[in-house]
């Protein structure tokens, strides 16, 4: 008896097949049975089942002699089922990788429960993943198992069958069949939930739910969606039947209403000339199932009010008018941001004609982002050594929180943004500033850069399309021609950057300022910053930062996180942060595992970490100078250098483990290699080639060379001389870690260490 039977109803999705049944087969858990349910269609899924078929024998195919629809085929793949639990996918979805193995360990934690609710995300044809936006009922926070009315906002959810896992006895004990028409999860999800007696949830997206161009039920204009009607027929019929479920019957009124207003509302659903005979059922299944007497919340009455009266023409004329009233505010806004895009130019036409301000300095970093990286610490180091420069600092309202107290903060776009750029005399930045900057006679523009190269970079960039995605290289040559000095942590950054970005500018080798504070951080600044982040007293922080993916649109999740901390024990916690391309969180913050992509210093976050697990980021040559252990997780290697192209194999020379597998990554820490002699062999060469600059004073260095026009600057410290920030766990390496139980056989790091 396998331990789930994954139910795959197809019908006219060869093209999504294949990706949607390697989805299953491929996961980290084998203990399952698929079945793939023909649903008589005339194209090629028929033979594609077959293929897999042939090919494992954990495929079982079963063809309809006609086509009966989605719920009566997914009822048929039910028949043939033998696992403990019952899982759905429609064919054109797919499974995220170690999805089964995530629900089989949250199924034993929980005592395996009648219903498992997991997360799913919604991915479109762009490449985009959106999460569901409801995920915060499936926190794991509480007691698990729970019956509904301990957490009614499950039925918020969206409700279709594959975003659970049923117990197969629990389903077949109480007859819960799909019946026919379009809109059939409705009366098997509110049933089964409003049922079980153990329901537990998975905080976690298990399913990849496609977001079709065409050819979506869903999206297709027919008159197949007057079924809803029937569908919840059959739901209040099921609360007739079962007295002791009648507590729910307010609740399903409400969401009745809500989806006969979607479905009404969409343009893309009912067919021209049918909305007023929807509307008109729709009306008279309000009054039948209404429940007087139950409060109808504010934002949901106009619903009611749509529904319960019929207002067809009502409805459409406020949506004439609504849709003029927008295209008036459209018209209205164009002309209005074309007449300030006018004035804005004039007044900076007019400021580049007044002096320069020699005691003023504007600052930005990564396009608007918030204050940090390199020109967050040239700016404190401006403040600090010369008092008499007025700071400014650029970046969008939404950002504004991190910049600290001093610099005036300026909105790009502003008329105080303009004149800034015009008159300040100072230009700091790591990326550029804006193109429309017309670069004076006697401002000096200080490109910072943001971190030791191993990706390619400016020009190398013509030959990698993936990774320069229309570039402008003129523009970029425009750029370096504005720069006066750029910054360098090494020698390798500084041959590579005069080359890729040619221009007359000057080389300032002199290490990197955001690197200072790990020169200059005390113990008790750790201490302080671990707190602030909740890592407990004695625990194993992890800050886990990959970088970004130039052959993908959206964020890749290579790790499973939670599976990691849970196989390393409770000492252990990972720092999960995205990279800045992307504005959203890498994971979600649950237990032991803690997003903080929106800590506004990732300098205080590598102070607060005992370790950095990493891919291709150059963080790892920043986290070096605090002599503590790396891992590289490798695992696309080859697909990663195809796309962006790399200056050298960080296989080859490597600041410590390396991991070409999640399991191989867990090893590296379970067994203790990632702190192991090796492991600091490796990072000291590292170190001897890429920290050469950075011992602390790097910022000092710039502003006394560029601002104070001092010519003898503090000697570089050499590298053995420095004395690293120990971190809060670092008793931890004198003391054993309790290792967990890994599977025999050989691993890549034991090679690699």
């Amino acid at each position: 008896m396998p331990r789930f039977s994954v139910i795959v109803p197809a019908y006219q999705v060869q093209a999504y097949l294949h990706e949607c049944l390697e989805s299953v087969l491929s996961q980290s858990c084998p203990d399952l049975e698929l079945i793939v349910v023909d649903d008589c269609s005339p194209d090629a899924c028929g033979a594609i089942i077959d293929e897999f078929a042939a090919r494992d024998t954990r495929v079982r195919a079963v063809h309809l002699p006609e086509n009966v629809g989605l719920g009566r085929a997914r009822n048929a793949g039910v028949a043939h089922a033998s696992g403990d639990y019952l899982l759905f996918l429609d064919s054109d979805d797919t499974l995220t990788p170690d999805a089964l193995r995530s629900i089989a360990d949250r199924l034993k934690e929980t005592g395996e429960p009648d219903v498992l609710v997991f997360d799913y995300a919604r991915t479109y044809w762009t490449g985009e993943a959106i999460r569901n936006q409801a995920a915060l009922q499936l926190t794991e926070q509480g007691p698990a198992p729970f019956r509904l009315e301990d957490r009614p906002g499950l039925l918020r959810l969206l409700m279709v069958a594959w975003n659970k896992a049923y117990r197969r006895e629990f389903v077949e004990r109480e007859g819960f069949v799909f019946p026919p028409g379009v809109y059939e999860d409705t009366p098997w999800t509110y049933p089964v939930l409003m049922t079980a007696d153990s329901i537990a949830t998975l905080d976690r997206v298990c399913v990849h739910y496609r977001q079709r161009r065409q050819g979506s039920i869903l999206r297709t204009t027919s008159e197949r969606h007057f079924d809803v009607f029937e569908q919840y027929e059959r739901v209040f019929a099921y609360l007739d039947e079962r007295p002791e479920l009648a507590r729910w019957r307010p609740v399903l009124f409400r969401r009745m209403v809500h989806h006969l207003a979607i479905v009404y509302s969409r343009r893309d659903r009912l067919p021209k000339g049918s909305r007023a005979d929807f509307l008109r059922r729709a009306r008279a299944h309000y009054r039948r199932y209404r429940t007087p007497g139950v409060p109808v919340p504010l934002r949901c009455r106009i619903h009611h009010v749509l529904i319960r009266f019929g207002l067809h023409r009502t409805y459409r004329t406020l949506q004439g008018a609504s849709a003029l009233q927008r295209a008036a505010a459209r018209t209205t806004g164009k002309l209005l941001r074309g007449l300030r895009s006018a004035a804005l130019r004039t007044h900076y036409r007019v400021q580049r004609c007044l002096p320069l301000r020699a005691d003023r300095a504007v600052f930005a970093a990564y396009d608007g982002r918030g204050h940090g990286c390199n020109p967050g610490a040239l700016e404190a180091a401006f403040r600090d050594l010369a008092p008499h420069i007025r700071t400014a600092w650029i970046a969008r309202r939404e950002y504004h929180h991190t910049i600290p107290p001093g610099p005036r903060r300026l909105v790009p776009g502003t008329a105080a943004y303009w004149t800034a750029l015009a008159r300040s005399r100072y230009l700091v930045s790591n990326t550029g500033f804006d193109d429309r900057l017309a670069k004076r006679r006697g401002q000096v523009l200080i490109q910072t850069g943001h971190g030791t190269p191993l990706g390619h970079l400016g020009l190398d960039l013509q030959e990698r399309p993936a990774a320069a995605r229309g570039r402008d290289f003129a523009r970029l040559l425009k750029d370096v021609d504005r720069w006066d000095y750029v910054l360098s942590a090494n020698r390798h950054t500084t041959l590579t950057h005069e080359r890729v970005h040619p221009g007359r500018y000057t080389t300032l080798e002199y290490g990197y300022p955001r690197n200072d504070v790990f020169r200059t951080a005390t113990p008790a600044d750790v201490a302080r910053l671990r707190a602030s982040l909740g890592i407990p007293r004695g625990a194993v922080a992890i800050l886990y930062a990959p970088t970004h993916r130039d052959y993908r649109r959206s964020q890749r999740h290579a790790l499973d996180l939670q599976r990691i901390v849970r196989r390393l024990g409770p000492r252990f916690i990972v720092l999960a942060r995205a990279h800045h391309a992307y504005d959203t969180p890498l994971t979600s913050t649950c237990g032991r595992v803690v997003d903080v992509t929106d800590h506004p210093s990732v300098e205080s976050l590598c102070l607060a970490s005992d370790a950095l697990v990493t891919d291709y980021s150059s963080l790892m040559f920043d986290y070096a100078n605090l002599d503590r252990p790396i891992v590289i997780h490798a695992d696309d290697w080859e697909a990663y250098d195809a796309a962006r192209g790399t200056y050298f194999d960080v296989r080859d020379v490597p600041p410590g483990a390396i991991a070409r597998g999640e399991d191989e990554l867990i090893d590296i820490f379970a067994t203790g290699h990632w702190r192991g002699s090796r492991s600091a062999q490796l990072r000291a060469a590292f170190r001897e080639r890429f920290c050469t600059y950075d011992d602390g004073r790097a910022a000092e260095r710039v502003v006394r060379r560029v601002v104070l026009g001092e010519s003898e600057l503090p000697p570089v410290v050499p590298l053995a001389e420095r004395h690293p920030v120990p971190s809060a766990a670092a008793s931890l390496t004198r003391e054993p870690l309790t290792t967990v139980p890994l599977p025999a056989g050989p691993h890549a790091v034991t090679d690699s260490l």
